[in-house]
């Protein structure tokens, strides 16, 4: 089994990014199962139903969120019945969505958990006690499961790598927008990487207009910040290799497209 993990696609730069790699990376990866962090696909904030319906048109399987889920109003109504959308997990009781749920390839059922860390974030519940309490019902169902924790600090992010190790099957770190390069598998089974990276616009400063951030660093006012509109694309992400009878991963590689260069680099 090999799930394709994609991070954080930005506005349409990053809608277009995916449509012209993804062929590339489907025939040369061949992944069984394609996920993808959606938080910023729409105008660089929230997701709304047209760029639903791309996400999914390209092959996507599954979509996780994270700190601007709720910033176009668009998806209220859509995640209520679209589950292969999952918002963070550790969002307050009643919150609309859902935070975990299963895509079926084949015969083979993968569970994808979403997750937000509380440091420099809202605080939300715990997301550790969160996990534990999806994890008891989860592991019933399946032995696949991948986790996506949307999370700002290093710390907190290795803290939940070491946490679950040997009982998720891979712990993948979106929201920087910066691909770390501390891939591994964790002793007990777990592929882990911090942060994978983003999708979109490689010239801006984590996707977003240069000269608005740089501005707002300057001078402290408010700004309002825009997707950068430059040439230069990236597409960051990661493949992970599963046994589909344990559940454990077998290899984790990270991969680092850009507009640049031809080759993958991982």
């Amino acid at each position: 089994m090999r799930l394709l993990f994609i991070g954080d696609i930005v506005g349409r730069p990053g809608r277009e990014t995916l449509q012209a790699w993804l062929p590339r990376l489907k025939q040369e990866i061949q992944p069984n199962m394609i996920i993808v962090n959606g938080e910023n696909a729409s105008g660089g904030k929230g997701l709304n139903q047209k760029s639903v319906r791309f996400l999914f048109e390209q092959g996507v399987s599954g979509i996780t969120m994270g700190n601007h889920t709720w910033d176009n109003k668009e998806l209220f109504e859509i995640i209520q019945n679209e589950t292969k959308i999952v918002r963070p997990a550790n969002y307050p009781e009643g919150t609309p969505g859902q935070g975990y749920t299963y895509i079926r390839y084949n015969d083979i059922e993968v569970g994808i958990i979403n997750l937000m860390g509380r440091t420099f974030l809202p605080p939300l519940d715990c997301p550790f006690r969160t996990a534990d309490r999806i994890l008891e019902e989860m592991r019933k169902r399946t032995k696949i499961i991948l986790v996506d924790f949307h999370a700002e600090a290093t710390s907190e992010k290795i803290a939940m790598g070491w946490y679950l190790d040997g009982r998720v099957t891979a712990i993948v770190g979106t929201h920087t927008h910066v691909q770390t390069a501390d891939e591994r598998i964790l002793p007990n089974g777990t592929a882990y990487i911090t942060d994978v990276g983003m999708t979109g616009p490689s010239d801006g400063v984590l996707g977003t207009d240069r000269e608005a951030v740089i501005k707002k660093f300057l001078t402290q006012l408010p700004v309002r910040f825009e997707v950068a509109k430059g040439e230069s694309r990236q597409l960051n992400a990661v493949v992970i290799d599963v046994h589909k009878e344990t559940g454990k991963a077998t290899g984790i590689k990270r991969i680092f497209l850009d507009s640049g260069r031809e080759e993958i680099r991982a």
